[in-house]
């Protein structure tokens, strides 16, 4: 791993994060004095862990806030409020924002031949009700539903069994686990830190009520009438849903803590009394008192964002409503910044190589029609036209800021040259054309090429109306159909889509030591091969095994990656199947790190001006501290107007 202490998988290593700064002494929030004045809610130095994560705010270029307020966002359906899961950042581990791994809920981990993780927890630490948090809690997940039959039949999840084998489980004490597999899971720890991340323990002392092995049956079969659930499993799940956030009764180790049931109109999340962490001033994080979510129309929000309704708000904001968003705040309005995207690639193109149409799969699956199709696109016509010059004409692959990027794997069959592409197509048979100039597939149709997406993001779909015109000139025929995410999905896995636009890699930032998960066909949800990943999913009991050489060295090197232990061995392998993947144009990358507005009311700090906006690893906002947001006061919400950021370093030009 990438510790914040170094590499030493070979050996043992403690991943300790830096040295803590020293904190003055605990300054309760304003909101919680009165509830510990009254006795109903312990002291602050009972409620914190007696070793908490302090944040030395200054080291990071940011400021000491001064706690209290709410500041109010927008979603367009109840289940997005899980967002906060993601943005709230409380994990085991998590990426700084520099993507080292440290602990943050826990202590320490320490890691032996990377196969052996130790898990220290912090003395003290306590749910958001005020329970103790403990190795139990741990012991329950794993033992009571990862391995319990009813709750999970399939079994433990695929991050604990990396090689097919699940690790033994130790409890060395009240506060100390132990996970050992017999050969090493670089999965683990990335898969503690991620977005949505693993959740190896639960609230053991509120889950077992709903638990036949542990609760008693005639008040467990009254709860199940009570709540209408068909059996204690569904309603064991529904009182668990954490990533969701569905049920406020539900202990949480988050910063802010649902307290609204669904169905709602708004849902207040408030902050957690029990919070482990704190600045070196002495004050509890979060700063913030409360987090509320308005559900709106997604298509309103852009018009609601620039009206000030939103406090915080990047979801549902396209770059196409940056102008507007720029007038409003020119007129007094919100804050409005552009964060690069942290995805391979803005706009990707995915030829289905398992397709059930057998003359197209037999042409997409030669690797010179995918580079005659990627070199016939002009990146810069689609990032001046669409990006407005502000993206990157690269392949989907790494970004520059990854300590993985290679320039030449990012240009590779990148640069337009319409002359060879026609002349690639003409090599592999691709001769014969229609009265209209159509190239024909070798059974005699028309290369009609049918694009499916999502029709999610409209700057993609102005790109592809730009394609349209540079593959024409290979004498293909380019038509886009639109369809729901999850019937494109549904399509994609039927082997029924020819070719699917959408976004690159989710994670443009990656690591060596990061999974290269989305680049190998292990997973059905993947585009390009959705037969063949299911193969690997299923063990070979659906799908199709891979039968092309290219793809197979691709599962080889995943192999590898998955036995390795040094950072060496690792960085080689991802060096090869990114060089595999730009050499072979098994995705079609157009324009990578397009800019994402990110809107902010003038009284909010601590915020960055300019930074990655992704899914994986920065969880969105998570990275950047959420927790540490505040509110300035009323009279100094105009020192918060930026200039428009420039580039970011690395960047490099298109």
């Amino acid at each position: 791993m990438r510790l914040a202490v170094g590499l030493v998988l070979a050996g043992v290593v403690a991943i300790v994060g830096a040295p803590p700064p020293a904190a003055a002494q605990p300054v309760e929030p304003p909101v919680l004095a009165e509830a510990v004045a009254a006795g109903t809610l312990p002291p602050m130095t009972q409620r914190l862990p007696e070793v908490p994560r302090v944040i030395d705010l200054p080291a990071q270029g940011k400021t000491l806030g001064r706690p209290g307020g709410r500041i109010v966002t927008l979603m367009s359906r109840d289940k997005d409020i899980r967002l906060m899961t993601v943005n709230g950042y409380s994990r085991l581990v998590g990426y700084t924002a520099d993507l080292e791994l440290a602990p943050d809920i826990l202590r320490r981990v320490e890691v032996a031949e990377g196969r052996v993780f130790t898990l220290f927890l912090r003395p003290g630490h306590r749910w958001s009700d005020g329970h103790p948090f403990t190795a139990e809690d741990f012991r329950y997940w794993w033992e009571d539903m990862a391995n319990n039959p009813v709750i999970e039949p399939g079994g433990p999840p695929p991050q604990m069994m990396p090689h097919g084998a699940p690790p033994r489980f130790e409890i060395l004490d009240p506060l100390t686990v132990r996970y050992t597999w017999d050969q090493p899971n670089p999965l683990f720890l990335p898969a503690l830190a991620g977005a949505r991340p693993l959740q190896i323990y639960r609230p053991a002392h509120y889950l077992r009520r709903f638990h036949a092995a542990h609760a008693d049956p005639d008040a467990l079969a009254a709860r199940i009438e009570a709540a209408d659930a068909r059996d204690w499993r569904a309603l064991h799940y529904d009182r668990d849903r954490w990533y969701r956030n569905t049920n406020p009764a539900r202990p949480s180790l988050d910063p802010w803590v649902n307290i609204t049931d669904p169905p709602a109109r708004r849902y207040v999340f408030r902050r957690n009394p029990y919070f482990h962490r704190m600045d070196t001033a002495g004050q509890q994080l979060p700063y913030l008192d409360e987090i509320a979510i308005d559900i709106t129309d997604a298509k309103l929000v852009p018009a609601k964002a620039a009206a000030g309704e939103s406090d915080l708000q990047a979801r549902y904001l396209g770059f196409d409503a940056y102008t507007v968003l720029k007038a409003a705040e020119l007129r007094g309005g919100p804050i409005v910044t552009l964060w690069r995207e942290g995805q391979g690639s803005s706009v990707a193109l995915y030829p289905n190589l398992t397709t059930t149409d057998p003359v197209w799969r037999a042409v997409l699956r030669q690797a010179d029609v995918r580079r005659a199709l990627s070199l016939a696109i002009d990146r810069h016509e689609v990032n001046q036209v669409v990006f407005f010059g502000l993206g990157l004409e690269i392949n989907n692959t790494l970004l520059p800021q990854s300590p993985l990027f290679d320039a030449d794997i990012a240009r590779r069959y990148a640069d337009r040259d319409v002359d060879r592409a026609n002349a690639l197509l003409d090599s592999v048979g691709l001769t014969e054309r229609d009265s209209r100039g159509t190239r024909l597939l070798p059974d005699g149709r028309p290369m009609d090429l049918i694009v499916e997406e999502d029709g999610e993001d409209r700057t993609r779909l102005d790109a592809l109306r730009l394609i349209q015109d540079h593959w024409a000139e290979l004498g293909i025929r380019m038509y886009i159909r639109t369809f729901s995410r999850e019937v494109l999905k549904r399509r994609v896995y039927a082997g029924s889509s020819i070719m699917v636009a959408s976004s690159g890699l989710n994670n443009g930032l990656a690591t060596p030591e990061m999974p290269p998960t989305e680049l190998v066909p292990v997973a059905q949800d993947m585009w390009p091969w959705s037969a063949w990943g299911q193969h690997h999913e299923t063990q070979g009991e659906a799908g199709e095994r891979v039968d092309m050489a290219a793809a197979s060295r691709l599962v080889e090197l995943y192999a590898a990656w998955m036995t390795s232990t040094t950072r060496d061995e690792q960085t080689a392998i991802w060096t090869e199947i990114l060089t595999l993947h730009a050499e072979n144009q098994f995705s079609i990358g157009v324009v990578a790190g397009g800019k994402q507005p990110v809107v902010r009311t003038r009284r909010l700090r601590n915020l960055p001006d300019a930074a990655l906006y992704t899914w994986t690893p920065g969880a969105h906002f998570g990275i950047y501290g959420l927790d540490t947001l505040y509110l300035a006061p009323e009279d100094d919400a105009g020192a918060a107007a930026t200039e428009e950021p420039g580039p970011e370093p690395g960047d490099g030009p298109g």
